[in-house]
């Protein structure tokens, strides 16, 4: 469970996000992030998730993505919903400008029935994070195979990578999970299970969500701060 300021962070593919609204305190509104994307920086790789909606706003720089087989290019004020069950990969193709981006992670509307933990997309994120930040993902960012099919049989509610194809990896996970957990693997570490850090968010960001700038200083400047970047 995640609250305002948390942050979670992967120091192998240069993301960076601070939680405006999260689990802990979104009420029934989105998850919102400030994401923070290095030169260079990317997700691990082309996915889907099969139960939630996820916008992509651009508050800084650009952040290249390629949604449903399009490959597209966001500036300031751009912005990209990409719905459950559509692909989708992202990268900061500068190699000097960090990109900022607003996320918004919600549940689809056909799952909003209260089967869809969207809090257990924080957990996947914070122990995938974790592993890449101990050196134990290899250079795709995957954990290897044994490790990788325990992690994915515990979060296929949360993500899917579209390679190798879904019902193979179903296929594969599920003879092979077992092996994995009695060789010690565990899709949920207890010292990765949390947020990585706490930092004050930026005004202009939570100003940006449409969130109340709590933060000491003056909110209206935060807000101009906003809509230049955007």
């Amino acid at each position: 469970m995640s609250r305002c300021g948390d942050v979670f962070e992967n120091r192998a593919t240069g993301e960076y996000a601070v939680i405006l609204r999260g689990s802990g305190d979104r009420g029934d509104g989105p998850i919102l992030a400030h994401l923070l994307v290095r030169p260079g920086g990317a997700v691990t790789g082309e996915h889907v998730h099969p139960y939630l909606n996820e916008r992509f706003t651009v508050l800084g720089g650009r952040l290249d993505a390629r949604v449903n087989g399009r490959r597209m290019s966001l500036g300031p004020g751009q912005s990209v919903l990409v719905e459950a069950r559509v692909a989708h990969d992202w990268w900061n193709a500068s190699t000097t400008e960090d990109a900022h981006v607003l996320v918004e992670i919600a549940a689809a509307p056909a799952t909003r029935d209260g089967r869809v933990d969207v809090g257990r997309f924080e957990l996947m994120i914070a122990n995938l994070f974790g592993l890449a930040n101990d050196g134990k993902l290899d250079r795709h960012q995957r954990p290897p195979l044994l490790h990788a099919a325990v992690f994915a049989r515990e979060f296929f509610d949360m993500i899917v990578f579209t390679r190798p194809p879904a019902i193979v990896q179903r296929v594969l996970f599920a003879l092979m999970a077992p092996v994995g957990q009695r060789l010690g693997y565990r899709a949920i570490e207890p010292r990765y299970a949390r947020p990585h850090g706490h930092v004050p968010p930026e005004p202009w960001a939570l100003a940006a969500a449409g969130l109340p700038v709590t933060l000491p200083g003056d909110a209206s400047l935060a807000k101009e701060d906003a809509r230049r970047l955007a």
